[in-house]
């Protein structure tokens, strides 16, 4: 009765209390957009907030302080996201062991220190479920964390990329310890060579993914590698010790083998390519960039692989007979990167393009002499492309961007940055690309607002839209953007000179937005920043650099609404020391660069310096080096935070056109 009285009266009754966990369960598994919707679920009521630490299974951190408390409250993670604790002791990494240990499979120190072999030593051994470790960056950690790591037994994926202090012996420990690794990263351990590599590849017969990318290797363990019978992906990124002469003599290679990375190795040729690639007839993927010049030669080494589908070249020197026998030989070519190829010509993409009609992804940025004869071929051949990157293509006329929008309405990304023949006609045309989720328009000088209008009308899955240096654009174009695109997550409008508050308040009711970069906007204003500031609250990427009439009003705002944000540039706006520490209040804020901002002085850089708890990096101007305590920057440094110093002296900003003459030919 009693009961019955207080439910009638709102005393104790909790509608939530008649859901179950697995229906809660289910609701949280819809939360995934922005991570303070999980938070203000979870504060409605004690069972929501308990059936939410029940229901989460992945974490990061803000702070390696906070990891007694988080850890405690979510007992059942699985996967520990550390990125954002610079600095980790070992008493953190026992904290992890103690509490995390029967569920924990999978952790990322990658922008972690500090830490030591001991702490590594206890993780292992506890977490016995743990089957994935990243250490990437760690550059102190020598041999014997690579023994401790060993004690991980389950272990089966491992990134050890830049840890520079590892040898052959800490990599052999990793070999005998941890049989089943399947994923295995080494790229940049420069003290790791043929010995240690090899002991993974006879030790660990079930590697799949295998980087070796810089390390000081020869063909002395190719052929180890070449046994394993499970290996899919190769990377031999810029392995200058493997050339032609010793690849010749090995045997039949990896047939598994289904993505390989030979960039940068310009020892390879395709006398040496034909040796590797022997017997790997299920190839699928194949990156050659920045390597010996595509000639026939080597395009006639593709002739067995029939599964190919991605061929990436970009940096090389091309030939027409070998971009033409690329064309004749992959039959299965569905992507193609070109990327500042030089030698690229008409004749010899054309040559391509017609032979691939099912091409989805081709890469042409900085290929120079193709035309509108190029672009015909590509658009009648290849309508199913969904990426188009054609940056800096100058000699495109402005009739052939026309035909992408006529004929290619399947594409999601299409990059025209730099192509100054770029005009309305051709933004109405690719409008009529429905899909289309990123489109670059950077340094298009000619673009209007009519033509963005088109963009807004039919293009509403645009996620990200690149309009650096776009001069000609005003508040009509950016509105029409905001209003028929409300997903989008990224929008750059630097050095738009024109964009006003009227701009900033229609991107506002862009909800997911979470990068915005409005550089050299004089016109915008504080209001318009809280607009961004109330509307977006997703907002992680934020700059406002040379805004000058964006002063201490615009920072208060953001402090308030903007939780998410980690990265923000305030250089030569008119923020002041209260605007500057205000940001303190905004615990994700990594990444702060404030040079040139005459409102600030050294007391106030202190205080909100030591204020923003959790900042990794700070640009700061050259002087505050030297007002600043010594001592102030042992104390932030011993926290994880990373200073860069600039003297650069202020310069005064160029008409759009001069500015691209002045890039174009920066000599006098």
């Amino acid at each position: 009765m009693k009961k019955q009285k207080q439910e009638c009266f709102g005393g104790f009754f909790n509608p939530f209390d008649l859901l179950s966990e697995e229906i809660i369960f289910m609701i949280l598994d819809l939360l995934n957009h922005n991570p303070l919707d999980r938070k203000s679920f979870s504060l409605a009521c004690k069972s929501l907030y308990a059936t939410e630490s029940k229901h989460r299974r992945t974490l990061k951190p803000l702070r390696q302080e906070h990891l007694p408390s988080v850890l405690s409250r979510y007992p059942n993670i699985t996967h520990l996201d550390l990125t954002l604790c610079s600095r980790l002791t070992d008493t953190s990494l026992s904290i992890i062991s103690n509490v995390c240990a029967p569920n924990l499979r999978s952790i990322d120190f990658s922008r972690s220190r500090l830490f030591s072999t001991s702490g590594l030593l206890g993780l292992a051994i506890n977490c016995k479920n743990l089957v994935e470790i990243d250490l990437s960056n760690a550059t102190d950690l020598k041999d014997s964390a690579m023994a401790a790591v060993a004690e991980a037994k389950n272990l089966e994926k491992l990134c050890l990329a830049r840890c520079k202090s590892i040898t052959d012996m800490g990599v052999g420990c990793i070999a005998v310890g941890c049989r089943n690794l399947r994923f295995i990263c080494l790229k940049w351990c420069l003290g790791v060579g043929d010995l240690g590599v090899g002991l993974i590849a006879v030790k660990c017969k079930l590697i799949r993914h295998l980087d070796l990318s810089y390390l000081p290797v020869t063909n002395k363990c190719l052929s180890s590698i070449l046994k394993l019978q499970h290996l899919e992906d190769l990377v031999l990124e810029g392995c200058f010790g493997i050339d032609d002469d010793n690849l010749a003599v090995l045997e039949p290679g990896c047939k598994s083998l289904k993505s390989l990375d030979v960039s940068t190795c310009q020892n390879i040729s395709h006398c040496g390519l034909s040796s590797l690639i022997n017997g790997a007839e299920g190839l699928q993927q194949l990156t050659l960039a920045h390597g010996s010049p595509v000639t026939s030669c080597l395009a006639d080494c593709l002739k067995k692989l029939s599964l190919l589908q991605s061929v990436k070249l970009d940096g090389c020197v091309i030939t027409y007979d070998g971009l033409k026998n690329i064309g004749n030989w992959c039959a299965s070519l569905r992507e193609l990167s070109l990327s500042k190829c030089s030698g690229v010509t008409d004749e010899g993409l054309s040559s391509v393009v017609t032979k691939h009609k099912d091409l989805r992804k081709l890469d042409i940025t900085c290929c120079r002499k193709i035309t509108d004869v190029s672009i015909a071929q590509i658009t009648n051949s290849c309508t199913s492309l969904t990426s188009l990157r054609m940056e800096s293509c100058t000699l495109v006329p402005r009739e052939a961007f026309v035909l992408i929008g006529q004929r290619c309405c399947l594409l999601e990304e299409l990059d025209l940055t730099d192509n100054e023949s770029f005009l309305f006609a051709g933004l109405k045309s690719i409008s009529r690309c429905s899909k289309l989720a990123s489109l670059k328009l950077g340094i298009c000088l000619n673009i209007t607002d009519e033509g963005l209008i088109h963009i807004g009308k039919g293009c509403s899955k645009l996620l990200e839209l690149d309009l650096y240096r776009c001069a000609e654009i005003t508040d009509l174009g950016i509105s029409a953007i905001a209003q028929g695109c409300p997903g989008l997550e990224m929008i750059n409008t630097a050095y738009c000179k024109d964009i006003t508050d009227r701009s900033l308040l229609a991107v506002s009711k862009c909800s997911r937005l979470k990068t915005f970069e409005s550089r050299g906007c004089s016109l915008i204003t504080s209001l318009g920043l809280t607009a961004i500031a109330v509307g977006c609250k997703e907002l992680t990427k934020l700059d406002i650099k040379k805004c000058h009439n964006i002063d201490d009003a615009g920072m208060l705002p953001l402090a308030h609404f903007s939780q998410n944000l980690r990265q923000i540039n305030l250089s030569h706006s008119s923020v002041t020391d209260v605007g500057l520490l205000s940001l303190a209040s905004i615990s994700c804020l990594q990444n702060i660069t404030i040079l040139h901002l005459e409102g600030l002085s050294p007391s106030g850089v202190a205080a909100a310096l030591l204020a923003c708890g959790g900042l990794t990096k700070v640009k700061l101007q050259a002087a505050f080096r030297w007002l600043l305590p010594h001592r102030l920057f042992e104390h932030l440094e011993a926290r994880g935070c990373m200073f860069q110093w600039r003297d650069k002296v202020l310069q005064v900003e160029l008409d759009p056109k001069c500015w691209k003459l002045q890039l174009e030919d920066p000599m006098p």
